[in-house]
């Protein structure tokens, strides 16, 4: 018994050293705050906000001026190519009409009596009878009194056109979305036509005018899957295509967004125009990827500013975060990776750790290279829970002190 005690005297010592490294470390894990890197799907998209509207939407106006007589069309009132939707008061247009062909006929009749006197004074002068000044001036009055009949053909023709438009038709087969206008309104188009009924030609087929900010405006291609939802059916998620990407800027503010047309089929008709939609772009997806959250690479560790962690030298570029200029932005997104700085908890302290990191969702990021699997990446640091560190406790620290 004796020949063993110094044995288990050796053991019993190592595990009671085992056991006070373990609860050290222990200690000092707990004043971090750690996430596992797992695997798993992710999506990024570029999300924004647009407006509904129909893929062809025709503004009917008026080109007269007049009270509206009759109405054949409301909301919601379905309508074809060429039908009649409202009717302007055609009085005036016909007393201008009248008084049109009756000028006409006027000038006619002086055309008629030119035409007699210019062969009269060609015969008399033949004869020697009539002077050369004559047979001009006869001429010259056949030649006006045409003129004059083609003016005032002109004139009664335009006296029909203003009539024939105080009927107002359907150009497209569709819908009507709006009326602006009540019978007996008085319609004014002197400066510009008056909107007198929005058609949309099929509201089976929308689309939605998103603005999408110029930082995010790089990534879009034809043909990307979007999913969107609007306020009226919030469980509900849409789908659509983008269809085009324009490319006339447009500046509110001082910020630039660009016009995103997404193709939207709406065969339950359940889509309004003008509703909002909350749109998400996908621009690229991946499954079953590493995948790493955003905290651990805005985790920076306090020791590698003041030079005391191991691995890369402080002040260097690898210790440091560094924030990327637009090109470097610009050609990150086109390569789709980049390099990043995180770290793994090892030995109770921080490990720097390169890692080049893919797409993310703006929860989590993909990781390429650089880490595996159940590795512990720090995402922060603890505050400390030691005595010294509470204001009670020190009564120079600027908490409440009692005087006896």
């Amino acid at each position: 018994m004796k020949r063993f005690l110094p044995w288990v005297v050796l053991i019993v010592a190592l595990l009671i050293v085992a056991s006070v490294v373990r609860q050290c470390r222990n200690a000092v894990a707990e004043n971090y705050q750690i996430s596992i890197v797992t695997r798993g799907p992710i999506t990024q998209a570029v999300t924004a906000t647009g407006t509904l509207n129909p893929v062809v939407n025709v503004q009917v106006g008026s080109q007269v001026s007049g009270n509206i007589a009759k109405l054949f069309a409301d909301f919601n009132s379905q309508v074809k190519a060429g039908h009649v939707v409202a009717q302007i008061d055609p009085a005036l247009f016909q007393a201008t009409v009248t008084q049109a062909e009756g000028d006409l006929a006027s000038a006619q009749a002086a055309l008629e009596l030119a035409k007699l006197n210019a062969t009269r004074t060609e015969e008399l002068f033949a004869k020697k009878t009539s002077s050369k000044a004559d047979l001009d001036q006869a001429v010259a009055n056949l030649h006006q009194a045409e003129a004059n009949v083609k003016i005032k053909q002109g004139a009664l023709d335009k006296a029909k056109a203003d009539l024939d438009h105080c009927t107002i038709t359907s150009p497209i087969d569709g819908v009507v979305i709006s009326r602006s206008v009540d019978v007996g309104q008085t319609v004014a188009a002197s400066l510009q036509a008056p909107v007198i009924f929005q058609i949309a030609n099929d509201l089976t087929k929308m689309q939605i005018d998103a603005n999408v900010a110029e930082a995010d405006v790089g990534v879009l291609e034809v043909g990307q899957d979007v999913d969107f939802t609007v306020d009226a059916f919030p469980m509900r998620t849409f789908h659509g295509k983008v269809v085009q990407v324009r490319n006339a800027p447009i500046t509110v503010q001082n910020v630039v967004t660009y016009d995103t047309v997404i193709g939207v089929s709406n065969p339950d008709l359940k889509l309004k125009p003008g509703m909002t939609a909350n749109v998400s772009i996908v621009v690229a997806h991946k499954d079953n990827v590493l995948q790493i959250k955003n905290a651990a690479l805005r985790y920076r560790a306090a020791e590698a500013a003041s030079g005391q962690m191991t691995g890369p030298r402080a002040g260097s570029n690898e210790s440091k975060p560094r924030t990327p200029t637009g090109a470097q932005r610009g050609a990150g997104r086109e390569r789709g990776t980049s390099a990043r700085t995180v770290y793994l908890l090892s030995g109770g302290r921080p490990q720097p750790v390169q890692i080049k990191t893919g797409i993310s969702d703006g929860i989590v990021t993909e990781v390429m290279e650089g880490l595996k699997e159940g590795d512990r990446v720090i995402t922060a640091e603890l505050a400390s829970k030691s005595p010294a560190a509470s204001p009670a406790a020190n009564p120079f620290s600027g908490g409440p002190r009692r005087f006896p």
